[in-house]
């Protein structure tokens, strides 16, 4: 990771997690998942766009049989959550009795995620859990039960590691913090 700062759009950012320092989280959590879900066929629905790096370096580290389907929502205008979900891409898979994992890249307001239990839940799985990549928890607005977490990070706008900035920043291997 550099130790310059970056500009997209309009805005300065700073290196804050490098690869490295992500790619220990995620092998914390996926041990984790390995362990829980042992002899179990979960179904990971990734939420898109932002989720695509981390549920790919997860699930190549998940060893047992799974299933990955993929959902699109938005809630993020610019560097702020909009608090107003908008349903993109929908889930089509039958999801009742199933053990389900969301694969989130941030938990920020959990708007998203409040947006999205109901409607998985009122299907019935046999569970839902969440596994997200970074967690915000001073922003939380919503009551979750967020058992799989890599990394908790302060409130801070970042970018990097499927995470954008009006849609630049996502491919960056590493985590930058608005300067």
């Amino acid at each position: 990771m550099g130790h310059s700062l970056i500009t997209l759009h309009d805005k300065s950012f700073r290196p804050y997690l490098s690869a490295t320092e992500i790619s220990a989280a995620i092998d914390r959590l996926a041990e984790r998942l390995n362990a829980d879900y042992a002899g179990r066929r979960p179904l990971f629905v990734v939420v898109l766009t932002g989720g695509f790096m981390f549920a790919t370096d997860l699930l190549k580290r998940f060893a047992g049989e799974c299933e990955i389907v993929f959902i699109r929502v938005a809630s993020y205008e610019g560097t702020g959550s909009t608090g107003q979900v908008q349903e993109i891409m929908g889930l089509r898979e039958d999801v009742h009795g199933r053990d389900i994992i969301l694969v989130e890249d941030i938990v920020d307001t959990g708007t998203t995620l409040n947006h999205l239990l109901p409607t998985l839940q009122a299907n019935q799985p046999a569970s839902i859990e969440i596994a997200a990549m970074f967690f915000k928890p001073a922003s939380l607005r919503y009551p979750l039960a967020l058992n799989y977490i890599a990394l908790e990070i302060p409130n801070d706008f970042v970018v990097g590691y499927g995470l954008d900035y009006d849609g630049l920043g996502r491919n960056l291997p590493d985590v930058y913090v608005a300067a």
